[in-house]
């Protein structure tokens, strides 16, 4: 699995109303939907509000190439014009080793 973090940041709330439009247009839904998509969410750190993270997973590199692929990427560039936001960008590549098992409360 990959995980990558994308950090959206903006002003005057604009990165929340960036993750507000991606989810009320359908566009989340559908790149939910894209075969390999394992996880697609936002959130919004406490301590900073014009800063929204988007947890996205997919299951191999390439569901991502087809997903930056898809028509849906113009739309997505579109709207961070629109909002005027910045990103940084965290890669995860997961792997069975679990030491942390242990600590885990389920």
């Amino acid at each position: 699995m990959i995980t990558v973090n994308l950090y959206y940041t903006g002003i005057n709330g604009n990165a929340r109303a960036f993750a507000e439009e991606m989810e009320s247009s359908g566009i989340s839904a559908a790149i939910r939907a894209e075969e390999g998509n394992l996880r697609y969410e936002y959130f919004q750190p406490l301590d900073d509000p014009e800063t929204i993270l988007l947890i996205d997973s997919w299951t191999d590199q390439a569901a991502i190439d087809a997903h930056h692929a898809s028509p849906m990427m113009k739309q997505i560039a579109e709207l961070r014009d629109k909002y005027d936001l910045h990103m940084t960008v965290e890669r995860f590549v997961s792997d069975d080793y679990k030491p942390d098992e242990k600590y885990i409360r389920k």
